[in-house]
C-alpha cells in the first residue's frame, strides 16, 4: 500500500523592509520571513485538486499587508499574529512563521546618530518563530545566528580515543572559535520578547567568556544550563557550534619559535557540535 506521509508547504525568503518615519528619527526593520502551512492538503498531492491550497503568493502578500499595521514591536509578536491569521482558514491545522531580523543602526556623526542614514550591523542575526496550532497554544521560539565568538585561552580537548587514523594532538589550552546558532523555546506566548532576548543573549556571552571548556560539547551544556537556570520563561535551548579551527603555524623553517601567537584560521572542514538542553519532565 502506498500513502502520502507528512507534508507542508509555504513561502520562503520573503524579504520585508519597513521604514517608520517619526518626526525626529527614522526606524528601519529588515526581515526575512518564511510561512509554512500543514493541514488538509492531501488532495492537492494525490488528486491534483487545488481547492484547499492557499497560494504561496497570497502568503507573501499577507506578510506585507500585516506588516503595515502590526510590525511595530518584537518579531515574535508579528509572527504570532500572522500565524494566527492563517489558522483561521479551516484547512490549516498548523501555521509556522519564521523570521530572521537584520539589524540597521543609525550612522554615528559628529552631531550624533543620523536621523535617516543607517549602517548594517553584522555582529549577529536575531531569529524568531511562532507556530499556531488548532489544538493548542501558540508556541514561540527565539534565537540568534551568526554570532562569531572566540576564546583564546581556557579551552582544551584531551582524553579522546585514539586509533590508527587519529593524528590530532591532545591540548589543554587552545583557541576555540565558533559561529554560534542557538534557538530557545518559551513556555508562554505572552512575554516581554525584547527583554528576554537581551537577557538570554547576555547570559550566553557571559558564560561563554567565563567558563573553562574541556570540549565544545561541554560548552554547550554549560551555556544551555545557565540559560535555563537564569531565565524561567525558557523551556529548552538548542545550540549548534561549528568548531572554527585555528592551527598553530610551524615557524621553525624560518628559525623562529611560535609562542602561541601565530595561527592559520580555517572554516572548512570544521567540527559541528549540536545539542539540546531542556527542563526535565519530572
Amino acid at each position: 500500500m502506498i500513502e502520502l506521509g507528512a507534508n507542508r508547504y509555504g513561502k520562503a525568503a520573503i524579504r520585508l523592509v519597513k521604514v517608520t518615519r517619526d518626526p525626529d528619527r527614522h526606524h528601519v526593520r529588515d526581515l526575512t520571513v518564511a510561512v509554512a502551512l500543514e493541514g488538509d492538503f492531501r488532495a492537492a498531492h494525490t488528486e491534483g485538486d487545488n481547492a484547499n491550497v492557499i497560494a504561496t503568493d497570497t502568503m507573501k502578500n499577507t506578510v506585507y499587508a500585516f506588516a503595515a499595521d502590526h510590525l511595530d514591536g518584537p518579531a515574535e509578536t508579528f509572527g504570532a499574529i500572522v500565524a494566527g491569521h492563517f489558522l483561521e482558514m479551516p484547512q490549516v491545522e498548523r501555521a509556522t512563521v519564521s523570521l530572521r531580523e537584520h539589524r540597521w543602526t543609525p550612522i554615528p556623526t559628529d552631531g550624533g546618530p543620523s536621523r535617516d542614514a543607517f549602517l548594517r550591523s553584522g555582529d549577529f542575526t536575531r531569529t524568531a518563530s511562532a507556530t499556531a496550532v488548532r489544538a493548542g497554544p501558540t508556541v514561540v521560539e527565539a534565537g540568534i545566528e551568526d554570532l562569531t565568538v572566540m576564546k583564546t585561552a581556557r579551552s582544551g580537548f584531551a582524553g579522546f580515543p585514539r586509533d590508527r587514523y587519529t593524528t590530532l594532538p591532545e591540548v589543554d589550552d587552545r583557541i576555540m572559535a565558533s559561529r554560534v546558532s542557538a534557538t530557545w523555546r518559551y513556555g508562554s506566548a505572552d512575554l516581554d520578547w525584547d527583554a528576554l532576548f537581551d537577557g538570554v543573549r547576555g547570559t550566553l556571552l557571559d558564560v561563554l567568556a567565563d567558563h573553562v571548556s574541556p570540549s565544545v560539547q561541554s560548552s554547550i551544556w554549560i551555556m544551555g544550563r545557565a540559560i535555563l537556570e537564569r531565565h524561567a520563561a525558557v523551556e529548552e535551548v538548542r545550540m549548534a557550534l561549528p568548531n572554527l579551527h585555528h592551527w598553530a603555524v610551524d615557524l621553525t623553517p624560518f628559525g623562529l619559535d611560535n609562542r602561541g601567537e601565530i595561527f592559520v584560521a580555517t572554516t572548512e572542514p570544521h567540527g559541528l557540535i549540536e545539542a539540546t538542553v531542556r527542563r526535565s519532565a519530572g
